[in-house]
């Protein structure tokens, strides 16, 4: 068994990892025009919950909070990171030595679950962007994007073994 001390960096740089190959996934959709995130969006949602809102009619519509450009993307990496943390309970710190692609694209296509369920609702865009003028484009993006980091579990978890074991 790994000690904490090496395990929670580990899982931070996989974390960091994986979350930096999703943004290089969603800079090759913005080069094909194909509209992506919009973190400030994300910080603002964040931004406006220690006022007590959490739901929101249109996220967009919202007034701007300070900093929430920072913010968002400082919440897309500490997801990340908890993503790899999540998929490090499930299957065991003996997945960091010896990582398997299956559990790490399957772990980030589960992630899914939080934009579809929990913050698109909040944001205003209904259950699985339900509210939205094309919903089901939308769900396969977000599907697609949380592939990516899935894949991106698997390739950091591959760069950081090879790297720890030298």
């Amino acid at each position: 068994m790994t000690p904490l001390i090496e395990t929670l960096p580990r899982i931070a740089a996989i974390g960091i990892g994986a979350t930096l190959f999703m943004d290089a996934w969603l800079m090759l959709l913005k080069a094909f025009k194909i509209p992506t995130l919009n973190f400030a969006l994300l910080g603002r949602w964040v931004g406006h919950m220690p006022r007590g809102q959490w739901r929101h009619a249109a996220m967009a519509k919202a007034s701007p909070v300070s900093g929430e450009t920072a913010l968002g993307w400082a919440v897309h990496y500490l997801t990340g990171i908890a993503f790899a943390a999540l998929l490090v309970a499930v299957v065991g710190t003996g997945w960091l030595a010896s990582p398997t692609w299956r559990p790490a694209v399957l772990t980030g296509m589960a992630t899914v679950a939080l934009p579809l369920l929990v913050m698109q609702p909040a944001m205003g865009s209904g259950i699985a962007s339900s509210r939205t003028p094309t919903p089901v484009r939308n769900c396969v993006k977000s599907l697609a994007n949380h592939t990516a980091f899935g894949i991106g579990l698997y390739a950091a978890a591959l760069a950081v073994s090879a790297i720890a074991s030298i």
